[in-house]
């Protein structure tokens, strides 16, 4: 060992930390990210699952002091990123945005308060959102009259028709129901079919002013009621119905003459299973249709992972819970695949030579992505198919940590102790073809570092690595940014680096004073734009 490998400006150990790094969860060091930053991760991917090293009170803890502190420096800046990332549907789940929301209700500062309240019916969009809402306040305030008005201008604002649904298809979520809620906002109408809309949830039906909706609700719940007709005359929600009900398949031909879009594509599994969705069906078709059209994707708010989810569990045939099973329909299974690209935001292709790298060590297969099935190992290898769809050059590698091959700069092909191994995705795969290849990867520490090593190992000319990652490097001898700087300077190119943030922890590879490099949120549904635009500069 010579006083070079001792010591250097431009090869440091990742157990040992560069300037304005900070400790990660796993003993290396990376970059922290800031506030506002981690504000971002929180509102589009949660924390209710912790990751490999952060259990998930912990982890819910370091949001919520960060998101605290962000309240603190601009509170109206919060509130307007919460209704941005809400309104937008670029979240899989509103619930962090419904949690942010109801900590800004609790701020000391009054324009924050006015702020947040005012900016409930665009985030609470749903009966369900708006008992999730009350579920989250309560943890933080006491229900003032501030927050009274704000839930009873909720009730008071919406067109009837539109409040009928949410009364009738939302009953009762998180320990609330309209009922209770009601009695704490007394909201006050001189409208009759409102004031009998409050007197039916308060009370029962009974009043020839009711909405039709809420009429059609209570006819349904007598045991001769002709359901299907009922549906068709009244619009009537799969939530309106007895649960026997269900397993007819006539009554499910009805619902899906109107039945929205989120709606549909959560109970593909259930109308297959009662013989609705067939091969060459009509309802197939007429599916199959419904989710080929972008426009009304986006605007159902329909995200990506909802779509990514819904395929995957929708083509094995079985629920991941229950005894649910039915025969998947190969029209229905191309739809969805297809989806899943129009529901990202536009993307014009880059031009450039990208490296894809999908950090595959063990920390990546541990929680979940948004609540969803996915680990964030499988979710970084969905997103990638977004970028290959639309990019002629790329290259996809998966890496984690290397063995004894690393320490001599070689990457020897395919072998595991290289830590690193080409992959062949390409968008003509199935969704779940690539989750399987990614699946059966083996396990490891993690280098971030590797990419860049493999580009320059190997003579590849890059404008851009972007890594898919938890960031909880700590195995390599060198740190990512220090690869990075060394391939630019052997090579001449100026390559970027974009970091996708697969968990919402407060670490980053990626150095926040380098103009070259960004941290993007994973699963964003505006993601793989902002990524293209600035690899384009």
């Amino acid at each position: 060992m010579t006083l070079r490998d001792l010591f250097s400006r431009r090869r440091t150990p990742q157990h040992e930390a560069l300037p304005g790094q900070v400790a990660n969860a796993a003993g290396g060091h990376a970059f922290a990210v800031d506030d506002w930053d981690r504000l971002d991760r929180f509102l589009v991917l949660g924390s209710e699952d912790g990751t490999f090293y952060i259990a998930a009170r912990a982890l819910t803890r370091e949001n919520a002091e960060a998101v605290e502190r962000c309240l603190a420096a601009d509170g109206a800046r919060v509130v307007a990123r919460v209704v941005e990332i809400s309104d937008a549907g670029r979240a899989p789940r509103n619930d962090p945005a419904l949690f942010v929301l109801a900590m800004a209700t609790a701020s000391d500062d009054p324009a924050t308060r006015q702020a947040a309240l005012a900016a409930l019916p665009r985030v609470a969009r749903t009966g369900t959102h708006l008992f999730h809402f009350a579920a989250f306040v309560e943890g933080f305030r006491g229900w003032g009259r501030g927050l009274r008005r704000a839930v009873a201008s909720w009730y008071g604002d919406q067109p009837i028709d539109r409040l009928a649904l949410q009364m009738v298809k939302y009953r009762q979520r998180d320990g609330w129901s309209h009922r209770d809620l009601l009695r704490l906002a007394h909201p006050v109408t001189a409208d009759p079919g409102r004031r009998a809309l409050f007197e039916w949830a308060l009370r029962g039906g009974g009043d020839p002013a009711l909405p039709m909706l809420a009429q059609g609700f209570d006819a349904a719940q007598a045991p001769d009621a002709d359901l299907p007709a009922l549906i068709r005359r009244h619009g009537l929600p799969r939530e309106a119905l007895p649960t026997d009900a269900l397993n007819d398949v006539a009554v499910w031909a009805a619902l899906l003459e109107r039945m929205p879009m989120t709606a549909m594509i959560r109970n593909l599994a259930k109308m297959s299973a009662v013989g609705l969705l067939r091969p060459m069906s009509a309802a197939a078709t007429q599916v199959a249709a419904r989710l080929g059209d972008g426009e009304t994707l986006r605007k159902a708010r329909v995200h990506p992972l909802a779509l990514l989810v819904a395929q995957a569990i929708y083509a094995q045939g079985k629920g991941l819970r229950g005894k649910l099973e039915w025969e998947p329909v190969a029209e229905v299974i191309d739809a969805l695949d297809a989806a899943f690209y129009q529901a990202f935001a536009h993307v014009e292709p880059t031009g450039k030579r990208l490296l894809l790298a999908l950090d595959v060590s063990g920390s990546m297969t541990w929680g979940q992505v948004a609540g969803s099935p996915l680990t964030p190992r499988e979710a970084a290898a969905a997103m990638v198919l977004v970028t290959t769809a639309t990019e002629r050059h790329v290259h996809t590698v998966g890496f984690s940590s290397a063995g004894r091959l690393r320490s001599r700069g070689l990457f020897g092909g395919d072998r595991g102790d290289d830590g690193l191994v080409p992959l062949s995705i390409s968008p003509r795969q199935r969704l779940a073809d690539v989750l399987r290849t990614t699946a059966d990867l083996p396990f490891g520490g993690t280098d971030c570092a590797l990419p860049m090593l493999y580009a320059l190992d190997r003579g590849l000319e890059v404008d851009a690595f972007v890594v898919y990652t938890d960031s909880e490097t700590w195995a390599g001898d060198i740190h990512p940014v220090q690869a990075l700087r060394d391939y630019r300077r052997k090579t001449g190119i100026a390559a970027r680096l974009v970091v996708v943030g697969m968990v919402s922890n407060g670490f980053s590879i990626a150095d926040p004073d380098d103009a070259g490099m960004l941290d993007v949120v994973g699963f964003d549904a505006a993601a793989p734009a902002v990524l293209a635009n600035f690899i384009r500069r």
